[in-house]
């Protein structure tokens, strides 16, 4: 979906990307992570040339971007910010309705759209009327996702989207968009500094530094086998444990055809997810059930504390 080959970019002399090579493929979620100036903004905004790249080719849907008319290769872009930028002096509707009426969509069209997408991002429709400041950080933030959203975009680019929410807020808005990808299957690529946020919301993680890849793959790949030292020091070698638990589901580990008491976890729910649990029901076993609610296992506390230990003794 989109390539770079070689790619380069510089400001007043000072590398920001340097001869970059990196495939976002199609239906993805990736995620763009690193540090302070490693390039994972200018990277992202080379993609839909809000930042023109100095040496090297990106494609998009398989084409040079600068052999693509930049205004059309944009609308085939959704694309949300941390600032927003709604306008200030339009309803929620008419934000959301921005580029459909640059296509030209017809007013029943619209208006279908607005509906929809409000339902999705959980905007109720008393909100359709009203303007940003009528509207909280988190609504706010929601309207802008769904602006980038309107046009039926091929790719969404999220930089740092979440970045100015409350953390229960950004939790709930993180969760609307890992779900908002089930349901679409849009590429996205989104470029954080929150490395609890990169982990929870990528298929694809791409960690970058000085302008360059220093590893990709699946979060669980990266937890799991660091290329580096930078790497175990980036997502911080003392929480890996509690992060690899984060990555991993109830389902793989319970133990069928035995019973336990206590309130059931859910056979989905993250290994975390299940410790937590297990602390606040203060018990050393509880059962599991299905999506149905059906009992299918138990979960023991000794289960998540062996698969600790065998993450240390490789590690």
């Amino acid at each position: 979906m989109i390539e770079f080959e070689h790619v380069s970019k510089s400001f007043s002399g000072l590398d920001a990307v340097k001869d970059l090579s990196l495939n976002l493929r199609e239906g993805a979620f990736s995620v763009l992570v690193g540090t302070s100036g490693s390039g994972k903004s200018t990277t992202l905004k080379m993609i839909n040339r809000l930042v023109e790249h100095d040496s090297g080719i990106i494609r998009f849907a398989g084409e040079e971007i600068r052999q693509q008319p930049v205004l059309e290769m944009r609308r085939r872009m959704g694309y949300a910010i941390q600032s927003i930028g709604l306008f200030p002096h339009w309803t929620v509707a008419q934000n959301i309705a921005t580029v459909p009426q640059l296509q030209k969509w017809s007013r029943g069209k619209i208006d279908q759209r607005i509906e929809e997408l409000m339902a999705l991002l959980g905007l109720e429709p008393a909100l359709r009327e009203r303007y940003p400041h009528q509207l909280s950080g988190g609504q706010q933030q929601r309207v802008g996702v769904a602006r980038a959203l309107a046009a039926n975009p091929e790719v969404l680019l999220m930089d740092e989207p979440f970045g100015a929410l409350d953390p229960v807020t950004r939790a709930a808005l993180q969760q609307e968009m890992s779900r908002i990808h089930r349901l679409l299957g849009r590429t996205i690529v989104l470029v954080t500094h929150d490395i609890d946020e990169a982990l929870r919301l990528a298929d694809h993680l791409v960690l970058m530094d000085g302008g360059e890849v220093i590893q990709q793959g699946t979060p669980l790949e990266i937890l799991s086998h660091p290329h580096n030292e930078f790497v175990r020091t980036f997502f911080g070698s003392s929480e890996l444990g509690v992060r690899l638990l984060s990555l991993r589901e109830v389902r793989h580990y319970l133990r069928r055809d035995e019973h336990a008491q206590g309130e059931p976890l859910q056979e989905a729910m993250s290994l975390r997810e299940a410790l937590s649990a297990f602390v606040a029901q203060q018990r050393l076993s509880l059962p599991v059930v299905n999506a149905l609610g059906e009992p299918c296992g138990v979960l023991h506390f000794a289960d998540l504390l062996r698969e600790e230990e065998n993450r240390a003794t490789v590690s």
